[in-house]
């Protein structure tokens, strides 16, 4: 196999704020609307960054894919492999160790998503800031009910508890563990 038919990492990166607003400000230069997530999307929404990322999360038209595959390729991005790539859901990386992970779909007239990943048309209402830059995002309710059904980790704690707090959204139950383990 040639280098060229396989990428692998050399090391991941933390996705830092400037790298953000530039892929963002790169998406929106040629038209393509994404919407931000993951834990960027809570930083956005509450206008600063309160941890670290090691990817940028983004939502867009599955239509959109092909030409923000081919801006991210332009500039050295590849597929990173993973065991959950799909269609609608895939990373791509470049060598210095920057991910965007693409989450795509599509709705029908009446907002259906009849493709991709099930994002109701609601949740991708959020707005927010990423360095004072405008970006749209998922909007806090429904980060909060994304971060659910799966093994939790610290940073899904830490995004929903401080979204919890600034949005008045009770925290979920499933939670609750981390609130217990912080109170001893």
């Amino acid at each position: 196999m040639e280098f060229s038919e396989s990428f692998e990492q050399k090391s991941h990166r933390e996705m830092s704020e400037d790298a953000v607003v530039q892929l963002l400000q790169l998406f929106d230069q040629h038209g393509i609307e994404v919407f931000v997530d993951g834990g960027w999307s809570v930083d956005a929404l509450l206008g600063k960054q309160t941890r670290l990322h090691e990817d940028l999360d983004i939502a867009l038209q599955h239509k959109d894919v092909p030409k923000l595959r081919a801006l991210l390729e332009a500039r050295g991005y590849k597929d990173v492999p993973r065991d959950d790539t799909r269609d609608c859901n895939f990373v791509m990386g470049d060598d210095q160790g920057y991910e965007v992970d693409f989450h795509s779909y599509t709705f029908d007239a009446q907002g259906k998503v009849v493709f991709g990943v099930e994002y109701p048309l609601d949740s991708l209402t959020g707005s927010g800031s990423i360095q004072g830059y405008p970006v749209k995002c998922i909007s806090p309710e429904w980060l909060v009910k994304f971060h659910s059904g799966y093994e939790l980790d610290e940073n899904d704690y830490h995004d929903v508890a401080v979204l919890c707090e600034r949005f008045g959204i009770a925290l979920p139950a499933e939670y609750e563990r981390f609130t217990r383990n912080d109170a001893q």
